[in-house]
């Protein structure tokens, strides 16, 4: 995430994910592809990565032009409409995608430990892993999903993110604070301390 945020853009690559979260949802690989191949800029097409666009977008809707909300609108209930014809795949797919990003966080933490200018060089990919796997979270109590094992791995994380962060700055665009409030998105408030 970068320190300055397009709302187009994030309105741009919900609707491309959407309009392939059924295909997704149906095949067999977790980080799928939006439109453009190969050589997309387009991000990897996950839930995760679909749920945490249609936050801030939902919650900046009033920023929008009248057809930028008619087309979130409609990526919203095309969302729904996916997630209920294809609810079992939906909720495997939430699942597999916060283990998968939880654990990626590990060579982070490794990085952290050998090396804490390391650790802040590259602390800011893992804000927006944890990010996307928070939100995953949220849709899991929405939709009534427990899962111990997944909740041990997240603990564990965060003990880990706690050890080598320190409470600073909003990380992101400030455009975006008001979406992250800092009681639920903590991670997003600290970074590595600077070496003396």
């Amino acid at each position: 995430m970068s320190a300055t945020y397009d709302l187009s853009k994030d309105l741009k690559e919900a609707k491309a994910m959407t309009d392939g979260l059924a295909e997704y949802l149906r095949g067999d690989v977790l980080y799928g592809s939006t439109e453009g191949g190969f050589f997309s800029r387009m991000p990897s097409l996950t839930v995760g990565a679909l749920l945490m666009r249609l936050r801030r977008l939902d919650a900046l809707r009033t920023n929008m032009m009248d057809s930028d909300r008619r087309t979130l609108d409609a990526i919203i209930e095309q969302w729904q409409a996916v997630r209920e014809e294809w609810r079992v795949h939906y909720e495997d797919k939430l699942q597999q995608e916060a283990s998968s990003r939880i654990n990626a966080m590990k060579s982070f933490f490794q990085e952290c430990r050998d090396s804490m200018q390391s650790c802040r060089n590259n602390y800011r990919p893992e804000l927006q892993k944890r990010t996307i796997v928070q939100e995953i979270l949220l849709e899991m109590r929405d939709l009534n999903i427990e899962n111990a094992d997944l909740m041990k791995l997240v603990n564990a994380a965060d003990t880990k993110f706690h050890s080598y962060m320190r409470p600073d700055s909003f990380q992101w665009s400030d455009d975006l604070k008001d979406v992250y409030p800092e009681d639920d998105f903590w991670w997003l408030y600290q970074k590595p301390p600077q070496l003396a």
